[in-house]
This record gives C-alpha cells, structure tokens and sequence, in this order.
C-alpha cells in the first residue's frame, strides 16, 4: 500500500486525538470518527490489541512512515541499550525530515519531507535527500546555497529569528546553520501515543 495522501484530519478524527502540529484543529468541529456512520457511532471500548494498534497506527501517521519501516525502527530500538520506549522516540525525532519540521524551515512533516527530497537541505555540507536519515549530536544542517535565493527560503529563514528552538538544535542566524547539539529529549517534546503500547504490539 502507497503513502496516505489524504486529509490529515480525517486521520485525527479515526484516531480520536489531533496527529497534527501545525493547521488546524480537527476535532473542534467534529469529535467522532469520520465515514457516513460517524456522527451515530460512539466510540466503543477498545481491546488490549486495539488500544495497541491505535497506538502504532497514531504514531505512523504522525511521522509519515510506512509499515515496514517502523517495524524496523522498533527492531533497531531494541538494539540500541536503553529504555526501548525512548529510543524510539528518539529515532523518530531525528529523522532528517522531522528535524527540519522542528526547525521552523517547514509547517508539517510532509512538506519537510518535500524539501528534503528535492535536495534542499544539506547535512555537514553534503547533500542528503533521504527523509528517513537519521542525525546524530555533532552535525549540521543547513539549506543548499543555491536553494536559499528561491522564492520560499527567502520568505522563510528571516523569520526563524522570532521561533523558539529545542535544546537540541543550536541555530545561527548568521548562516542559517542548525547544529544537533544532543539525541531530542523525549521529554521536552510531547507526543499523543504510548511507545510502551507499542512495543507490546510488535512484541507478540
């Protein structure tokens, strides 16, 4: 199955919590589930697995990723030493494309992942046009030169001045330069899904 391109809000609506950062909100107007029975249908009472895939499918959604590879995200996560929960939290966060999402360069994971892949962003100088890279503390992002005289970069980085950044990322407004300074702290940035329902699901 391809990569959902449809309305992110009619994804909210099925989880039942805003998936999204950014726009609006889609479950002011309607709080039930989306499709010609919704509005008649409560929300019923979950299972211990449905409460578990709904936190998988929340956090898939959330990041834009396939199946397969956050199964080998989860897998990877169990690799790293650590809390298993955290760590993939952590994977997620430093993915290339949401980094560029919380520097402000973009209004949604979707439209980061864009810029990456149309080569806009460069990591130590080097251009990397795979969303799913993973940044470590010690690299530097910054936007292509020759990118930065396009219409939308020269409306966009003057106003990361008046954004407020994560403990993680280090920006210089001289360049337009963001160094990862530390992994994301899971804690600084909250998340409408349980990791730890998660990896009870693919644990099965």
């Amino acid at each position: 199955m391809g990569r959902y391109t449809g309305p992110k809000w009619r994804q909210s609506r099925r989880e039942g919590v805003e998936l999204r950062d950014e726009g609006k909100r889609a479950l002011v107007k309607r709080n039930y589930p989306p499709g010609i029975h919704g509005p008649m249908s409560a929300r019923k009472r979950l299972t211990s697995y449905a409460k578990q895939l709904r936190e998988k499918q929340k956090a898939k959604r959330i990041y834009g990723l396939y199946e397969k590879q956050f199964r080998n995200l989860y897998e990877k996560a169990l690799k790293i030493d650590g809390d298993a929960s955290i760590n993939i939290r952590q994977l997620l966060e430093s993915r290339l494309d949401n980094i560029v999402f919380r520097i402000g360069w973009a209004t949604s994971r979707q439209q980061a992942r864009q810029l990456v892949t149309h080569g806009h962003i460069r990591v130590n100088d080097q251009k990397v046009d795979i969303p799913s890279y993973q940044v470590k503390p010690g690299m530097v992002i910054s936007v292509k030169e020759s990118a930065q005289k396009k219409a939308y970069w020269v409306a966009a980085l003057p106003k990361m001045k008046k954004k407020n950044f994560a403990s993680s990322l280090a920006y210089d407004f001289a360049t337009n330069q963001v160094t990862v300074t530390t992994f994301p702290d899971v804690e600084e940035l909250t998340a409408p899904f349980n990791t730890t329902l998660i990896i009870e699901f693919y644990s099965k």
